[in-house]
C-alpha cells in the first residue's frame, strides 16, 4: 500500500486536527515545497518563469480568494477583476505618492484598500443573493473600468492611461531577475495559502459554508448573517487585491485599465469551477489548468504537424473552457480537486477492493 496509514496514531485532538494528519501528506507538502523553492529555480528557464509560473502563482492566490466567496460562503461575484484592479492601483499610488514606501507595505495597503472596496459591494449580499448578487457584483466591475479611465490621478495623471512601476525591492534585495520575481511571488502564496486553509477550517470558516448550504437554518442556530457574509467579502477581495497588486507589479511591469477587464472576472470563475469549489487545493488546479491550456493548444499541433493557426488555437481555448465547465458542472460539479481527493481515497485502499 503506498498510502498507508496503518501504526499512525493520534494521542491529541491537536493532532487529530493538524494541517495535514497523514504522515505521507506531510513529507509530500515537504518535497513539493522543495521542489519548488530550489529544483524550479535551479532548471527552470526565464520564459517558464515569464510564461507559466509567476501567472500561475499569482491566478491561484486570485482564485483561492474568489474561491473562499463563491466556494465557501456560496456568495456568487462577477467583480473579481475589479478588485484586482483597486489592489494594482491602490499599491501603485502608495508606492508613488509616499516616499520611500516600502513594497510589501504598498501590496498590503492594496489588498486593504480592495477590501474595503469589497465590502461596500458586498452590503447588498444582505439582501439579495444568486444571479441579483451577480449582477451586483458586475457594477463594481464596470464602476472601475469607468473609474480607471475617466479619472487621471488613479494612473498619476498618465497621458496613455498606462503606468508603471519601479524596481521591485523588499527588505533591502533588488529582484530584477524572472526566478527571484518567482520566489517572491512563491513565498507569499505559500503565506496567503496557509492562512486561507486555517481560516476556512476555523470557526469563521464553518459559518460561511453554513451560509453557503443554507443561510436561514444558520441563522437560525445563532450564525449572524451580516458578520458571516461581509467578513467573506473582506477576506476574498484582500486576497484578491494582493493578487491584483502582485500581477501588476511582478507579471506586468506595466498595464492598461484593460487588464483587469471582465474577462479576467470570468477567467478566475472558471478556474474555480474547473478546479473546484470549496477547496483550496482545487483553486491551484484550475489555476494550471488555465495558464497550461492555451501553450498546449499552441505547441501541441506543431508537434504533431498540425498547421494551426493562432486564431483557431485561441478559438479551440473558449470552446474547450465551455464544454469543460458544462462537463464538469453536471458530471462532477466540485471540478478536479474532487477527482484528486477519490484517488487518494483509492491510494488509501489500494490493493483492497473496498
Amino acid at each position: 500500500m503506498f498510502y498507508r496509514e496503518n501504526g499512525q496514531f493520534k494521542t491529541s485532538y491537536r493532532a487529530d486536527l493538524a494541517l495535514f494528519p497523514v504522515a505521507q501528506d506531510r513529507w509530500a507538502m515537504l518535497a513539493l515545497a522543495a521542489i519548488a523553492f530550489v529544483a524550479v529555480p535551479l532548471l527552470a528557464s526565464d520564459y517558464s518563469f515569464r510564461a507559466i509560473f509567476i501567472p500561475f502563482l499569482i491566478l491561484s492566490l486570485a482564485a483561492m480568494g474568489l474561491n473562499i466567496l463563491v466556494g465557501y460562503c456560496g456568495q456568487i461575484s462577477l467583480g473579481t477583476g475589479a478588485f484586482m484592479a483597486v489592489g494594482a492601483y491602490a499599491a501603485y499610488n502608495l508606492q508613488v505618492r509616499i516616499d520611500g514606501m516600502p513594497l510589501l507595505l504598498a501590496i498590503i495597503g492594496g489588498g486593504l484598500c480592495a477590501m474595503v472596496f469589497g465590502v461596500l459591494f458586498g452590503i447588498p449580499s444582505l439582501r439579495i443573493r444568486g444571479l441579483y448578487l451577480a449582477v451586483a457584483t458586475l457594477a463594481a466591475q464596470f464602476f472601475t473600468d469607468w473609474f480607471t479611465n475617466r479619472v487621471k490621478w488613479v494612473t498619476n495623471d498618465s497621458s496613455s492611461g498606462s503606468v508603471s512601476v519601479r524596481t521591485l525591492e523588499m527588505f533591502g534585495l533588488e529582484f530584477h531577475t524572472p526566478a527571484q520575481k518567482y520566489l517572491l511571488v512563491l513565498s507569499l502564496v505559500l503565506v496567503f495559502g496557509l492562512l486561507a486553509k486555517n481560516l476556512v477550517r476555523g470557526a469563521i470558516g464553518r459559518e460561511w459554508m453554513a451560509m453557503r448550504d443554507m443561510d436561514v437554518a444558520a441563522a437560525v442556530i445563532g450564525i449572524r448573517p451580516v458578520y458571516a457574509k461581509l467578513s467573506a467579502f473582506a477576506v476574498s477581495s484582500f486576497i484578491v487585491g494582493v493578487a491584483g497588486a502582485l500581477w501588476g507589479f511582478v507579471h506586468l511591469g506595466a498595464w492598461e485599465p484593460s487588464a483587469f477587464s471582465i474577462d479576467k472576472s470570468l477567467q478566475l470563475l472558471f478556474m474555480i469551477i474547473i478546479g473546484g469549489l470549496g477547496s483550496i487545493a482545487g483553486s491551484f488546479f484550475g489555476a494550471a489548468f488555465v495558464v497550461l491550456l492555451p501553450l498546449l493548444l499552441n505547441y501541441v499541433p506543431h508537434w504533431l504537424g498540425l498547421p494551426i493557426s493562432t486564431a483557431t488555437a485561441s478559438h479551440l481555448e473558449h470552446m474547450i473552457f465551455g464544454a469543460l465547465i458544462v462537463f464538469f458542472l453536471i458530471v462532477e460539479p466540485h471540478g478536479l480537486a474532487r477527482l484528486w481527493s477519490t484517488g487518494r481515497q483509492k491510494l488509501r485502499l489500494w490493493p483492497f477492493p473496498h
